[in-house]
């Protein structure tokens, strides 16, 4: 590995230990971060927090369905990667670390894990598959031809929730934590840097708002309740039905009308805005509203009307006492939906926007804590 060190003068009152930390934190890092997306493939080069090279490589519908499963995607996929660090004069053996995206594991607490057999085992198995499950395979198969150790980072399964969080009104039946955790662990840790306080001495309520949106309250560090957004459960969103009367969404599956697939496509995929609009688009939406187009406009207020309902839910969570409320996702780039909830919520904290995704970027800095011994790895067992 090319690592540029530092010269450190050891005061003797430090121990090994600290003069070797002290060491890492000059050091630079080469870390490639990795998003396996359905229909993209994402990589990063960063050096510490510089980034290098960002890429995104969009899959046509047809180069998808010629592969029978997910996992036959993956010689694919890391090809793709690997010629995207050629075309970039970028040699895989300068790697510190490797970093993917976490796929639909088992519960966990939020963290960087490492890579192990028994994680790739349940990656390649599990069910549903979802292309985020191809991050940290790849991620593992480019590590150990570098001689590096891959890592995953706050994968979408991540709970920490209080237990009275994980009931529900129905006897045996548990609500799921499913949430954007990277991106919203990332930018609470960003928004906690810029007022020089630490992520765990504060309370925040997150929205992340893209395809799927998840409002979390965040805890002293840790997200103590938020919705499901995999599922459409919580806001109204691009792709997702949002909370709905229960009594009509069963009478609508025993009406005879739907299959199984065709009823969970009600509340995810073709639903929300694109069930009331034909597209997912916000940023259309957004254009057309400008334009005068009503059903779009009310639209997005639908959309943010639901947004706002559930950052008062988790402001209540955290029983009023919030530092902040934090607006992140593709949508908070859209100013008509941000002002209306700056509108609506401005009584419960500051509202402080950072729009984007920033995955590849929080893939990258999460490798960075460890490398730098900032943070331990985790094992997945």
């Amino acid at each position: 590995m090319a690592i540029n060190f530092t010269r450190v003068t050891k005061d003797p009152r430090q121990d090994d230990d600290a003069l070797i930390f002290d060491t890492e934190l000059l050091q630079t890092f080469t870390i490639l971060a990795i998003n396996t997306g359905s229909t993209s493939t994402k990589m990063a080069v960063y050096r510490n927090r510089t980034p290098v090279v960002e890429l995104c490589v969009t899959h046509r519908t047809d180069e998808i369905e010629r592969f029978e499963t997910l996992t036959d995607q993956i010689g694919w996929r890391k090809g793709i990667i690997l010629a995207a660090l050629a075309d970039n004069g970028i040699d895989p053996q300068t790697f510190s670390a490797v970093i993917g995206r976490g796929g639909l594991l088992r519960p966990v607490e939020s963290g960087v894990y490492k890579v192990n057999d028994l994680m790739i085992d349940e990656l390649r198995h599990c069910t549903p598959q979802h292309a985020s499950n191809l991050s940290a395979i790849i991620a593992s198969q480019i590590a150990d031809a570098c001689g590096v150790k891959a890592y995953i980072a706050d994968p979408v399964v991540v709970d920490e929730r209080i237990e009275i969080a994980t009931l529900c009104g129905i006897a045996g039946m548990r609500r799921r934590s499913i949430f954007h955790a990277l991106n919203q662990k990332a930018t609470a840790r960003i928004y906690a840097e810029s007022i020089g306080r630490p992520y765990e001495e504060l309370n925040l309520v997150v929205a992340h708002m893209g395809g799927g949106i998840s409002v979390a309250a965040h805890r002293k560090g840790r997200v103590i309740d938020v919705n499901n957004a995999l599922d459409g459960e919580g806001p109204i969103a691009p792709e997702r039905a949002g909370t709905v009367p229960a009594g009509d969404l069963i009478d609508l599956c025993y009406s005879g009308r739907y299959t199984h697939e065709q009823a969970r496509h009600l509340i995810v995929g073709h639903a929300g805005l694109v069930a009331f609009t034909g597209t997912n688009s916000v940023r259309e939406l957004d254009n057309r509203a400008a334009t005068g187009d009503s059903e779009a406009a009310k639209a997005l207020e639908l959309m943010s009307f639901t947004i706002v309902k559930n950052i008062g839910q988790m402001a209540a969570v955290l029983q009023g006492d919030v530092d902040a409320v934090i607006l992140t996702g593709g949508i908070a780039y859209c100013r008509r939906v941000t002002d209306y909830i700056t509108r609506h919520c401005r009584f419960i904290a500051p509202i402080e926007i950072y729009p984007g995704e920033n995955e590849l970027q929080a893939l990258a800095h999460n490798a960075l804590r460890v490398l730098q011994r900032q943070t331990e790895a985790k094992t997945y067992e």
